[in-house]
């Protein structure tokens, strides 16, 4: 899997699929969760009314509507409570829950945002070190690329003085 690190709007990048941070109700949200809803079109919200929630460090995929990318992955990442509450291990199967949906779509393209770290509080360089952990740990037989979409500079930098 080739790693590529971008500061970008993750709504505008064409990838076979791209990750939601979502809530629970998967019904759309402040940060990146409502940027994708309100790209992808009123559609997606009808799809995910549907699905009736995720579990927390669960995934579930949808069309990507009127999106670039044909697949959105919504993932419910952890609320930050200061790391004893399991939150890395929420975190980490955020992203595996996400690689496992890729693979059984046969999707070559994904782009992940900084799962968790908006307004649930996860700090980003821990964050950042939990996604690249969990990304470089499994192996894929149909993924090439795999983004990490960094919407400011300073999750950027996280990433890259990790990688």
């Amino acid at each position: 899997m080739q790693f590529e690190l971008v500061q970008a709007d993750i709504t505008t990048l064409n990838v076979d699929a791209i990750v939601n941070a979502a809530n629970n109700s998967l019904l759309g949200g402040g940060g990146v969760d409502g940027a994708i809803h309100r790209a992808a079109g009123p559609q997606l919200l009808v799809h995910c009314r549907q699905l009736q929630g995720c579990a927390t460090g669960q995934a579930v995929i949808t069309p990507g509507f009127d999106l670039p990318a044909d697949w959105i992955i919504h993932t419910v990442g952890p609320i930050w409570q200061g790391g004893s509450a399991g939150e890395p291990a929420l975190l980490a199967s955020c992203y595996s829950s996400c690689l496992r949906i890729c693979e059984e779509h046969q999707l070559a393209s994904v782009a992940f945002p900084a799962i968790s770290t908006g307004v649930y509080g996860y700090p980003t360089p821990a964050a950042c070190k939990v996604a690249l952990s969990t990304l470089r740990n499994t192996n894929s037989q149909s993924l090439n690329k795999v983004i990490l979409c960094c919407f400011d500079a300073d999750t950027l930098h996280c990433y890259q003085q990790l990688l």
